[in-house]
C-alpha cells in the first residue's frame, strides 16, 4: 500500500507527543492501525503497552479487525472507548461490576420521578428527563461548580435540586453513570499515585482517535496516564468539532502544543475522498472560523460537478424536487445506498418521508425521526379537535383544559366521562371559572363547524394555545419559535384535508407505513440514507443532499454566541464532506407562509456576500 509523505511520517513516528491533523478522507484509521504495527514491528515495542482509545465501541471494534488483519491474527494491544478503559481500572481498584452501571432507562426514571416529586409538569417528560440528564453529564465532564452553571433547560434553582435529587438517588442504587466513571477515576489517580504509576507503565504508547471530540475530564485523565513518557499520539480535525453539547472542545485539541511545547504536528493533506469541485468550496467555507488550524487541503486531482445549490418556493416544492431527483438517479444506475439526505435535526424529513413514500422510494433513518402527529403540541391540538367532535373522556378533558390555564381542578372531573354540567355545578361559587367553562363550550362548537386548517387557526390564536406554548418556552429556556414551528408543521399538514375525518384517518395511516417502513429497514440493505448532520460524520457517500440550508435551521436558531456559530458552520462542514462526487445543498424562499433567509454557509462557500444576491 502506497502512503503519501504525511503518512509515512505520521507512521513511523516513534516517541514523545504528536498532533495528526487528519481532515475528512484523508487516510487516519489506516494511519493508526500502521502506526501501532511499526512500533511492533520496527521499534519493538510489546503489544501489551499499546492502548488505542476510541469514542465508540464500532469505532474500537473497527480499529482492530484492520490491525488483526495488518498482522494476520490476534494481539495484546488493548483497543477500547475512554469509558471501557476507566471503567476496567475502577474494576480493578474497587471491584465494580457491571450491575453497579446504571441503565439509560433507570436514569430516565429517576429524573422523571424527581420532576414529578417538585410539582413539575414537563410536556414530554421523556425529552424534559434527557436535556436534564446532558445537562448533569456537562456538569460533571466540565467539573463545573453547580452554583456557577446556568440550566438551559429549566430555572437554576429547580436544576439544582434535580441533579442533587439524581445523584442521591444513584448513591443509594450504589450505581456510577459513565461520567462518574471518568470522576471516580481522575479522583483515584490523584489520591493513589502507586495505582497511576502501575498503569503509566502498563500503557507506555497512547494513540487517541478523533481527538477532537475529548471533554476536559477526559484530557486530564490521559494526561495523567501518558507520564513520564508522554508518548501521546493524537489524530483528529479541530475543523470536525461537533460535539459540544456533549461537552467537546475544540479548545483542548487548540492547545495541545500549548500542553506539550515539545510535540510535534503533521497535516495528512490529502482528502482520498472527494472531488476538487467539493473540497474546496468546503475549505472556503470552514475558513471562515477564527478559532482552528490553517490548512492547505489537496485532492487526488479527481474532478467531477460542481456543488448543486438551489432555492426552492417552499419545503414542499424542495420534498418533491429531492423525490424526484432520486428517482431519476435510480433509473440511471445509481444504487439507493449510494445516495444521503442530511439535515440539522432530526424533525427534519418529516415530509421529506412522506413524499419518498408516496414515490415508493427505499430510505432508512439512521436516527429516530419523531412522528409530528405524536409530538405533545400536535397532540394538544388534536385532542381538542377530538373533544369537539365529541369525545368526553376523562384523560382527553385533563390533557388540555389548563393549556391554556382556566384553573380547573382534577376533582371537578371525577368521573371517566366528564360532563361539562356537573364541572359548571362544582363551580356554582366560583363564577369566573364557569364562565370560562362555558366559553370553552362555545370554543368546541365552533371548532365542530370548521375545516381542519380553520380549526388549527382557531386553537392557536382564538382559544390562545400559541401564548400557553410561549409561556412553556420561557419556564423551558427555550425560544418559542422552536414550538410554533411544530405547530406550524401541523398547520401545514391540516391544510391539505376538508374534513376531520380525511385528516384523521391520514395520520393513522401515516403512523402505520412508519411503522412498516421501520420493519422493513430492518432487513433493508440498499436504501437511500436519511441522517442528520451529526450522525452521518465518519460516513461517506457518492451523492449528498443537504435539506433547508436556511437560516434559523443550519445555523440552528440557538447558535448565538460566535463558539456556538463556529461550531456551526463545522457542522455543516463536515456535512459537505461526506459528499464524495456530487453534493446538493437546497435551500427555500418560505416556511410556514413566513419569509426564509437563506443560509449564511450557502453564500460562504460560494465567496459571495450574501446581502448582494
Amino acid at each position: 500500500m502506497a502512503f503519501s509523505k504525511a503518512q509515512t511520517q505520521a507512521i513511523m513516528y516513534k516517541d514523545g507527543p504528536m498532533m495528526v491533523l487528519a481532515g475528512p478522507g484523508s487516510g487516519k484509521t489506516t494511519v493508526i492501525t500502521h502506526r501501532v504495527q511499526y512500533l511492533t514491528k520496527e521499534y519493538g515495542i510489546d503489544p501489551g503497552d499499546i492502548l488505542v482509545i476510541t469514542f465508540t465501541r464500532a469505532a474500537a471494534e473497527e480499529m482492530r479487525e484492520r490491525y488483526e488483519a495488518l498482522t494476520g491474527g490476534g494481539s495484546r494491544v488493548t483497543f477500547g472507548t475512554f469509558h471501557s478503559i476507566f471503567f476496567r481500572i475502577l474494576k480493578l481498584a474497587y471491584r465494580y461490576t457491571a450491575d453497579n452501571i446504571v441503565r439509560g432507562e433507570q436514569q430516565m426514571q429517576f429524573v422523571r420521578e424527581l420532576a414529578q416529586a417538585g410539582g413539575l409538569e414537563p410536556e414530554d417528560e421523556n425529552e424534559f428527563a434527557a436535556s436534564i440528564l446532558s445537562e448533569i453529564s456537562s456538569v460533571k465532564g466540565e467539573r463545573i461548580a453547580l452554583e456557577h452553571y446556568y440550566s438551559k433547560n429549566c430555572p437554576d434553582a429547580v436544576f439544582r435540586q434535580l441533579y442533587a435529587g439524581y445523584e442521591e438517588k444513584m448513591r443509594r442504587a450504589g450505581l456510577i453513570d459513565f461520567d462518574d466513571m471518568m470522576v471516580l477515576c481522575l479522583e483515584l489517580f490523584t489520591e493513589r499515585k502507586d495505582i497511576l504509576s502501575a498503569w503509566q507503565r502498563r500503557y507506555r504508547y497512547i494513540l487517541i482517535d478523533e481527538f477532537q471530540d475529548i471533554n476536559r475530564l477526559q484530557y486530564e485523565i490521559v494526561r495523567m496516564l501518558a507520564k513520564p513518557e508522554d508518548n501521546l499520539f493524537i489524530v483528529g480535525d479541530d475543523d470536525q468539532s461537533i460535539y459540544r453539547f456533549r461537552g467537546a472542545k475544540p479548545e483542548i485539541m487548540l492547545g495541545f502544543e500549548r500542553d506539550y511545547p515539545g510535540a510535534g504536528r503533521i497535516l495528512l493533506d490529502v482528502n482520498y475522498r472527494s472531488t476538487e469541485e467539493i473540497v474546496a468550496p468546503a475549505l472556503r467555507l470552514i475558513g471562515e472560523n477564527q478559532k482552528r488550524f490553517s490548512k492547505v487541503i489537496h485532492t487526488t486531482g479527481r474532478h467531477g460537478k460542481n456543488v448543486i445549490t438551489k432555492l426552492w418556493q417552499d419545503p414542499g416544492e424542495e420534498n418533491l424536487a429531492i423525490a424526484r431527483e432520486i428517482q431519476l438517479y435510480l433509473q440511471s444506475g445509481v444504487r439507493p445506498g449510494d445516495i444521503a439526505v442530511l439535515y440539522r435535526t432530526n424533525a427534519g424529513p418529516r415530509f421529506l418521508m412522506e413524499k419518498l413514500m408516496e414515490y415508493n422510494l427505499p430510505f432508512r433513518t439512521r436516527d429516530t425521526v419523531p412522528n409530528l402527529y405524536e409530538h405533545w403540541i400536535s397532540r394538544n391540538i388534536l385532542t381538542y379537535i377530538r373533544i369537539a367532535m365529541g369525545s368526553r373522556a376523562r384523560e382527553d378533558i385533563l390533557q388540555v383544559i389548563n393549556r391554556p390555564k382556566r384553573y380547573i381542578s382534577r376533582d371537578a372531573m371525577p368521573d371517566e366521562t366528564v360532563s361539562f354540567e356537573k364541572m359548571k355545578a362544582f363551580y356554582a361559587e366560583k363564577y369566573w371559572i364557569a364562565e370560562r367553562i362555558e366559553s370553552l363550550e362555545g370554543d368546541l362548537r365552533a371548532i365542530a363547524r370548521m375545516s381542519p386548517l380553520a380549526a388549527v387557526n382557531y386553537i392557536r390564536q382564538g382559544m390562545g394555545y400559541d401564548e400557553y406554548l410561549i409561556e412553556y418556552a420561557a419556564f423551558r429556556r427555550m425560544r418559542p419559535e422552536e414550538l410554533l414551528e411544530t405547530a406550524d408543521e401541523l398547520k401545514e399538514s391540516a391544510a391539505g384535508f376538508k374534513t376531520f375525518d380525511e385528516w384523521f384517518a391520514h395520520i393513522e395511516a401515516y403512523k402505520e407505513e412508519l411503522l412498516r417502513q421501520a420493519a422493513q429497514r430492518r432487513t433493508e440493505t440498499d436504501a437511500i440514507t436519511l441522517a442528520t448532520m451529526h450522525s452521518a460524520k465518519g460516513l461517506e457517500f457518492p451523492i449528498v443532499y443537504i435539506l433547508d440550508a436556511n437560516e434559523g435551521i443550519t445555523p440552528h436558531s440557538r447558535a448565538m454566541l460566535d463558539e456556538d456559530m463556529e461550531e456551526e458552520r463545522r457542522l455543516f462542514y463536515v456535512a459537505m464532506t461526506r459528499a464524495k462526487t456530487r453534493l446538493h445543498v437546497y435551500a427555500v424562499r418560505e416556511r410556514y407562509h413566513k419569509k426564509a433567509e437563506v443560509s449564511r454557509f450557502v453564500w460562504e462557500y460560494l465567496g459571495r456576500d450574501g446581502d448582494s444576491r
